[in-house]
């Protein structure tokens, strides 16, 4: 056929003789110059004067968008794009029914489609580098193609086109389109002013694009690039060379920010506040607040979700069509169809939709709409969800700040409430506001869909549909059981945790005793309850798999068989496979609507609980405090940030808050004398019970001097302190501070020191320390000087403990760091309050927590030395009565009232009484300070320390697996490695879990995954087979059709019956594999931690051992199993599709490998991307929900510090950090569902052309095109399961990591049964050449040790620090590793026995007390041996007898967590006691006495000389004195053993190691 323009098949095409415009194709024609005449203008400048242009970009980003109507533009554009598309489609069917080819009819629209596409890209490539002068050529377009366009129309309007005519209304559209393009242009002239203006406008970049931190330009780039989330490729791609992190992500954009949303929030919620002012007993509407504040984006998510939901029908209505298209074409095939006359060749818009063709475009163009409507959905709302919590969190934050004192300490406000106000009820709002727009969507997508069903199937549609909303219920029910059981398992495993926490932090004595055993067991049963409920949870998860998958099938059954029996026309292909599709849509709004449901229930509870607590008790204004504190805020300036409208961005930060909240200031009348700092006058304070606490109290604080506040305890003296700093609630009475003279504040502006007479340091009586190093905590704030830093760390005698931590001050502390003993806790809080430079310094018991030496060194160097030169007021409240002599003002309390104020001088004289009282007590605490000299407690902590620390220092081997990939990662720098590495799945990871479910469940798992899907398969298979055999048997007799009919039906339900079964088997499958696994994994790891040897402990951090058996069981727990399903059923569901289209149409694998290849690069580089942005959303987490516990915890400090403003300034970088990750992750995901959407398009258009082109039967088209819409719902859930799997394989990596730990060898030589029951009887011991290490890579700690010990003696071990003596006392019970040598005990060799014969037979007290949780006489005998006459005896022996029966309970009482309820001395009694009920003939003292006082250590050691007169003791010396009485005293020195005698003998050697130590009394 030869190609002519106008067709070669009709003589007229070329006549003008009526007129040139009369001739169609010469119209055609001319509509074709606009387009060349762009194409030849805007190539040129495109391709060859780009590189001059980019240079005049001034900016990072290039994606600043200059011109006005940007957006329209692009919006008209595509819809333009796609008239062009409908243009060439109507053209080439209308070709197809002529003679010949007539170019003319579909040309010019290709033309216009490759012009309009040019013009948007030029566009695009103009607007960013800023040059609107080239927007001239556009113009210039728009203005001829509007012409010729109408041209063209008011042709066919002469001509008498009706306007049912498809063409006439194309044309139509598109001069209006043109005609809007050529508006846009011109106003883009009008506002720029770029030509025939004098003055162009001048135009700046955005604040967030002038900022090279800002790095999330989803706001800020053009339509296109916004809606497939192109500008993320970038770091999608760079994940992949190097890891994600916070620098790679920069800051949030203003509008996003925290500061920017709360004032949105803040300002609305205050108009609810006036709303409801005048009724009292109304409260204020969050809902409101939060709905005028984020109404409209939600509202836009939710215009975007209609459109979605609405184009998402047009899958099934475009099957119907194409399966009817291509039976009508194949019955059609005889009759031949007679060519139009090219004169009238118009197609009507009916005849266009009925080609087959046309409807597989237009369904590819649905689906690519449909998916992008429904991201740009999902990601509105997130960004608002996301906008919302940091709104809330900072209202939180700031309510957090001003609540009372009294709401805490009463506890009507628990800090565990505020934790789950800041950390589940933002959540829950946030993700209620995520499923938001589909309350209202989903009402409308099932009323749409049961109304396409009911026009179909008629009535029998709605019998599938009514069995799928009476089964929707008990979705619901099914999620609330699931709500209940996760609950019951959170307890459970909690109580576990607390249970193997105690087991780790005693593992040393479990092992010493062989207790481990009874203490594993007990783990176990928790664990089994834990295990039980998990079993309900685990049924009630596949329950809701199996109601998800089965609803369908039993719809569909119910609707198809209700059909065959009540319509006497045959089921359709085309009705068959629409109604399939439709029944899928259905499905997915009821489910999701139980869960909907349950969040806005929860959302609900949330805002009540957000509105009592925003709504609670608040500080009163301190006001009188006036000015603010000494920090320099200079930091807070980078981080402005607001709308313009709102606030003055030039100011700092701090003063854009503090206008938000802070009432005016009112400066009440100075105090009238300068030498008076503070006076309280006739005043009433109540902790909010509106009973006074304090109550008459008149008291004045002189400047520049110590007074002290002295009384019992509980007599208000703390409270007085928090009075005066305004945190008491006043009833009566005023507290005046006194006003800096003029002359004084002009002094101060200077320099950074300038000191504040208002804001006040103040140390705690519980000392409050903040997660950050030793240095931020004692500075806090102010600016650093060196000089003053070390007088103060010196003063409160921090740097030995310094020294000792592993980063000297910048070591972290606090929950996340290292933790502190009490007296060192108390001291960094003491060096705060020193440091700052602050006139007024509160002490608040600063010697509670300290011995006698530091009590005195901080006295004379840190109060009398250091605050006394600086001149500053001091208030200091004190138990120490003999530093009374040093105050020059004192305030004696008694009951809540001031008894006495005075010199010391002054009370002497006037209340004789009260002096002499105070001189008896100042005695006795003179004598006590005696007794403790000796004990001195500091050594002890920095032992404890150094103890703490010396995990750290030796490289945890165990670690973790990963540090070994990291370590590899290093040795072989180069980057291919490091790559290969990061793109792996851990396949042999998952290999392990999958195993340790055990081979049979696995094999079954797999064979019924396989089973159910073929099944299903088969179900649609035969529904195509059986209504293309009833369109074929419509002609045979009745008899016939009634018989098949029944016959396929019957098949039909068989099938569906089977699959619902297969669907309840494979989803209890998976989920009972995923227990057996957890069950396995969790009993392996409990079983090896506590067999392991005691080396590990010393190495392992004890928080990395809990992590595997807290967060990383949990993920095995209750993570993976529905993962492992829903990828599992994802990736079968996809690869049942492509089977099935392929075996439907060969041609399909050929279209497929491209799409293959595509899919393959896009989830690798997801994957690694993803985890990257996963990990760095969890870890930007802990430290925001820490602040807050953190704040919570020292409110009282921070206000009276002034330091609010800085703390908000720290949570709102910290939310912003945290929302900056969640928002990248979020649009991470959307990057993933959009390319994976557009796959899913593709693979739909290639399965549709080749099916019409090759398909066999009409049946198996609908097939094919069903399977295909299914590949676009689940392939990116094949990547995102695929990515969380990877992640939560982590944790397995991890449990097993530990798994290959070597364990204790428990075995001996000999047989239990083989050790006389009573051994050892003597307690004879002889140490044969010993030598001992810890491990075989190790230098020996015992080097030929060689002595004998004859039964019944006692024996004294002393040694320096280091020379061994603690790893004799563990050799007796191998706790190290004996490598030459031998211990022999009465007759027998140690090594040779059975561990856990050995360690039950021999007795040992340790340095540290350690109490379980449980019953005293759990705690004394767990194995429950001994009688209670015995445990009575051993008890009163300790001397405890009348303290435990005057307990509840006597030996049943209960003994809390870690003994917490005894005081250290009684805890090491029972110790005592424990080794004393257990009647073995040998006792080893390891430094027992080392953390107990005087009197306690009488006690003992005259236990030990009675009690145990018979036995053999080895007492392991922590000072020398105590051995002194020994028959015999062994000395040791760096492992060897140097002098062994009786201490006289040995004391008489005047140079001998044993002389020297009791000299230096160590």
């Amino acid at each position: 056929m030869r190609l002519a323009f106008c067709g070669n098949d009709n003589a007229s095409a070329y006549n003008i003789s009526a007129g040139v415009l009369r001739n169609v194709c010469f119209v055609d024609a001319l509509n074709l110059v606009p387009h060349v005449f762009l194409l030849f203008i805007t190539f040129p400048i495109l391709f060859i004067g780009w590189g001059s242009q980019s240079s005049k970009v001034q900016i990072h980003h290039n994606t600043w968008l200059h011109f006005p109507g940007h957006n329209l533009r692009w919006i008209l554009t595509f819809t333009l794009l796609f008239v062009h598309v409908c243009e060439i489609a109507e053209g080439i069917v209308s070709d197809t029914q002529m003679k010949s080819r007539h170019l003319h009819l579909f040309l010019p629209a290709i033309m216009g489609f490759v012009a309009a596409t040019v013009s948007i890209v030029y566009y695009h490539n103009i607007e960013t580098s800023n040059f609107p002068k080239l927007l001239l050529a556009l113009f210039l377009y728009w203005v001829m193609a509007f012409v010729t366009k109408t041209i063209k129309l008011v042709r066919y309007c002469q001509d008498g086109v009706p306007f049912s005519q498809l063409r006439f209304c194309i044309t139509g559209i598109m001069v209006i389109l043109y005609g809007l393009l050529m508006a846009v242009e011109i106003n883009v002239i009008r506002v720029r002013r770029y030509v025939f203006f004098m003055n162009p406008q001048k135009v700046k970049p955005p604040e967030d694009l002038q900022d090279l931190g800002v790095r999330f330009l989803q706001p800020f780039v053009n339509l296109l690039s916004k809606a497939t989330y192109w500008w993320m490729n970038t770091l999608i791609i760079s994940a992949h060379k190097k890891p994600v992190d916070l620098k790679a992500i920069g800051k949030l954009p203003i509008a996003m920010r925290a500061l920017t949303n709360y004032v949105c929030l803040k300002e609305a919620y205050e108009e609810q506040k006036k709303k409801v002012a005048d009724q009292p007993n109304r409260s204020p509407s969050i809902w409101l607040a939060m709905y005028s504040a984020f109404g409209r984006p939600i509202l836009l998510s939710s215009t975007f979700r209609y459109l979605a939901d609405l184009l998402g029908f047009a899958g099934p209505l475009c099957i119907s069509g194409i399966v009817q298209g291509f039976q009508n074409t194949t019955n059609n095939t005889n009759t031949t169809e007679k060519s139009k006359d090219p004169s009238n060749s118009y197609l009507s818009s009916e005849e266009f939709l009925r080609n087959v063709y046309v409807l597989a475009v237009l369904l590819f163009l649905a689906l690519i709409l449909q998916r992008t409507f429904l991201q740009a959905s999902y990601y509105v709302t997130t960004e608002t969800g996301i906008n919302l919590r940091g709104a809330l969190l900072a209202m939180i934050y700031n309510k957090i700040l001003r609540l009372s004192t009294s709401n805490l300490s009463m506890g009507e406000m628990t800090l565990g409430q505020i934790n789950n106000l800041v950390a589940i009820e933002t959540n829950q709002l946030m993700w209620f506001l995520f499923l938001c727009p589909n309350l209202w969507a989903m009402p409308v997508q099932i009323i749409m869909g049961v109304i396409l069903l009911y026009n179909l199937l008629g009535v029998s549609a709605l019998v599938g549909a009514a069995v799928i909303v009476l089964l929707a219920p008990i979705q619901y029910f099914i999620a609330t059981k699931l709500a209940e059981a996760q609950k019951s398992t959170l307890d459970y495993s909690t109580e576990r945790l607390k249970k193997t926490n105690e087991i780790l932090k005693g593992i040393k004595l479990l092992k010493l005793y062989a207790w481990e055993h009874i203490f594993c067991t007990s783990v176990e049963e928790t664990r089994m309850k834990e295990l039980t409920s998990l079993k309900t949870f685990a049924l009630h998860t596949s329950l809701s798999i199996f109601m998800n998958a089965a609803i369908p099938i039993a719809a569909v059954l119910a609707t198809f068989v209700t059909y065959a029996y009540t319509n006497d026309k045959p089921l359709q292909p085309a009705q068959a496979f629409a109604s399939l599709s439709l029944f899928h849509i259905l499905v997915t709004p009821l489910f999701l609507l139980s869960t909907v449901v349950r969040f806005a229930v929860k959302a609900i509870v949330s805002v009540q609980k957000l509105n009592e607590f925003l709504l609670s008790d608040e500080i009163g204004d301190d006001s009188w405090r006036g000015g603010d504190s000494s920090v320099a805020y200079e930091s807070c300036k980078k981080h402005t940030g607001l709308h313009t409208k709102a606030i003055n961005r030039r100011q700092p930060l701090r003063y854009q808050l503090e206008s938000y909240e802070q009432p005016s200031r009112r400066q009440t009348r100075p105090v009238e004398t300068d030498d008076i700092a503070i006076k309280v006058t006739n005043g009433y304070f109540s902790w909010g019970s509106g009973l006074a606490t304090l109550s008459n109290i008149n008291i004045r604080i002189p400047t520049g001097q110590m007074t002290m506040i002295v009384g019992q305890v509980g007599c208000g003296k703390s409270s007085l302190l928090l009075a005066i700093l305004g945190e008491m609630q006043t009833l009566e009475g005023k507290v005046h501070w006194s006003k800096v003279p003029d002359r004084e504040m002009n002094t101060c502006t200077e320099g950074y020191f300038s000191r504040n007479r208002y804001s006040v340091a103040y140390a705690a009586q519980k000392p409050w320390l903040l997660n950050a190093t030793v240095e931020e905590n004692i500075i806090f704030g102010s600016p650093f000087n060196k000089q003053r830093y070390k007088a103060v760390t010196d003063a409160c005698s921090l740097q030995p403990d310094i020294d000792l931590l592993p980063f000297g001050d910048q070591t972290e502390i606090g929950e996340r760091g290292i933790n502190l003993s009490g007296g060192q806790r108390q001291r960094i809080c003491v060096a705060r309050a020193l440091y700052q430079n602050t006139n007024i310094v509160f002490l608040d018991d600063p010697f509670s927590a300290l011995d006698i030496h530091l009590s005195d060194h901080l006295m004379q160097e840190g109060i009398l030395k250091f605050l006394q030169e600086d001149k500053r007021t001091l208030v200091l409240v004190t138990h120490k009565l003999q530093y009374l002599p040093h105050a020059d003002w004192i305030i004696a309390m008694k009951d809540g009232m001031v008894l006495r104020e005075g010199t010391l001088k002054d009370i002497q004289n006037k209340d004789v009484e009260l002096y002499e009282h105070w001189k008896t007590l100042m005695n006795r605490q003179d004598q006590e300070l005696e007794k403790d000299m000796e004990a001195d407690q500091t050594t002890l902590e920095r032992k404890t320390l150094r103890r703490a620390m010396y995990p750290r220092e030796s490289k945890s081997q165990l670690e973790d697996e990963d540090e070994e990939e990291e370590e590899e990662e290093d040795e072989d720098d180069n980057m291919s490695t490091v790559l290969r590495l990061r793109t792996k799945m851990p396949w042999r990871t998952c290999w392990r879990y999958l195993t340790s479910g055990g081979f049979f469940l696995l094999f079954l798992m797999i064979f019924s995954k396989l089973l159910k899907h073929s099944v299903i398969v088969a179900i649609d298979y035969w529904l195509a087979t059986w209504t293309s055999m009833d369109n074929e048997n419509e002609l045979r007799n009745a008899d016939d059709a009634k018989s098949t009919k029944t016959y396929h039906v019957a098949v039909f339900s068989i099938l569906s019956g089977a699959g619902i079964v297969l669907c309840l088997i494979t989803s209890l499958t998976v989920e009972w594999m995923g227990l057996t696994a957890a069950k396995n994994l969790h009993h392996n790891l409990l079983n090896k931690i506590i067999l392991g040897p005691i080396r590990f402990f010393d190495m392992t951090p004890l928080g990395l051992i809990l992590n595997r058996f807290s967060a990383d069981t949990n993920i095995i727990d209750q993570h993976i199993p529905p993962t492992l399903e829903s990828l599992t059923r994802s990736t079968l569901l996809c690869l049942s599709a492509i089977g099935m289209i392929s075996y439907a149409t060969p041609w399909f694998l050929v279209a497929l490998v491209p799409l293959g290849i595509a899919f393959y690069f896009i989830q690798k580089y997801f994957r690694v991307a993803s985890k990257d942005l996963q990990e760095l959303d969890d870890s930007t987490q802990l430290p925001l929900l820490c602040h807050f516990s953190e704040t919570a915890e020292g409110l009282t400090t921070i206000r009276a510090f002034r330091h609010e403003a800085r703390f908000k300034q720290r949570m709102l970088e910290l939310t912003d950090t945290n929302n900056i990750a969640y928002l990248f992750l979020s649009a991470a995901n959307r990057w993933l569902e959009v390319r994976t959407d557009y796959l899913g398009a593709c693979i739909v258009l290639t399965a549709a052309v080749t099916s019409i082109t090759e398909g066999p039967n009409s049946g198996l088209v609908g097939l094919g095109l069903l399977y295909a819409l299914t590949i676009t719902n689940y392939l990116n859930w094949v990547v995102r399961n695929l990515a969380d799997l990877e992640v939560q394989m982590g944790a397995v990596k991890k449990v097993h990591s530990f798994l290959n730990m070597e364990s204790e060898n428990y075995d001996g030589y000999l047989d239990s049964s083989q050790v006389p029951k009573d051994w050892p009887q003597e307690g004879e011991i002889k140490i044969e050449n010993l030598c001992v290490r810890y491990e075989n890579n190790l230098k020996p700690v015992l080097k030929h040790v060689k002595a004998y010990i004859k039964p019944g003696q006692k024996v004294g071990i002393c040694g320096r620090t280091g020379s061994g003596k603690s790893s004799l006392s563990l050799a007796f019970f191998r706790m190290v590793d004996i490598f030459d040598g031998r211990i022999v005990i009465d007759g027998i060799d140690i090594s040779k026995l059975p561990l856990h014969t050995l360690r039950s037979r021999l007795s040992i007290i340790l340095q540290d007390p350690i109490l379980f949780s449980g019953s005293i006489r759990f705690n004394l005998d767990p194995e429950c041996k001994c009688t209670d006459d015995r445990l009575w005896e051993a008890l009163e022996i300790a001397q405890l007898k009348n303290m435990v029966k005057s307990l509840p309970g006597g030996l049943d009482a209960m003994v809390t967590e870690g003994g917490e309820n005894f005081s250290v001395g009684q805890r090491q009694l029972f110790c005592l006691a424990r080794a004393f009920v257990r009647k073995s003939s040998i006792l080893i003292m390891d430094e027992a006495t080392a953390s107990i006082d005087m009197a306690t250590e009488n006690i003992l050691q005259k236990v030990v000389m009675t009690a145990f007169a018979d036995r053999t003791v080895v007492t392991i010396a922590h000072r020398v004195s105590h051995i002194l009485d020994a028959n015999i005293v062994l000395v040791l020195s760096e492992g060897s053993l140097v002098e062994c005698d009786t201490a006289s003998n040995l004391l008489l050697k005047e140079d001998g190691l044993f002389t020297t130590l009791v000299k230096t009394h160590k």
